[in-house]
């Protein structure tokens, strides 16, 4: 099961019901995320795979903020390098710019951080590089089970 198919299941199975957007156009980066959905880029939930010295995580922060190199060296105590692109969708079960929080592949850690607060709605991919679920950051929380985290500038 690939990417749309996968978060729909994956909600499914927990009797939630988000709306998924699916677009004909990429909505593989924030930009283009943000231009087909209509909304500030910031609102874009960006979900970025790290490798950890013994370990993957996945980190979503607000599609406009950058990692503080230094919060995420003090929050995971690891340098934070993210997974190359060739080893994304084997690391997440999903492609680069569809890289979401639900159904990972594996069983990663997923951390949110704070900004994402700042907003009622935010639209993290869907799994797949032309697709947004709306929801809202406490549900996301809910939903991943996520570990609030302050990794942002």
């Amino acid at each position: 099961m690939m990417g749309v198919e996968k978060v729909r299941s994956y909600f499914k199975s927990r009797g939630i019901d988000f709306p998924i957007y699916e677009f004909d156009i990429s909505t593989a980066t924030v930009d283009l995320a943000a231009q087909a959905l209509g909304v500030k880029p910031a609102l874009i939930a960006k979900t970025m795979a790290f490798k950890l010295k013994d370990r993957y995580i996945v980190v979503v922060t607000k599609g406009d903020a950058r990692i503080d190199n230094r919060k995420f060296k003090d929050t995971f105590l690891s340098k934070a390098k993210m997974v190359k692109a060739d080893e994304v969708l084997n690391v997440t079960g999903y492609p680069v710019g569809g890289v979401c929080p639900f159904g990972l592949k594996e069983d990663l850690d997923i951390y949110l951080d704070m900004t994402l607060k700042e907003f009622e709605y935010v639209y993290p991919a869907a799994g797949t590089a032309n697709s947004a679920v709306k929801i809202t950051p406490e549900e996301l929380m809910d939903v991943t089970s996520g570990i609030e985290v302050d990794v942002c500038k």
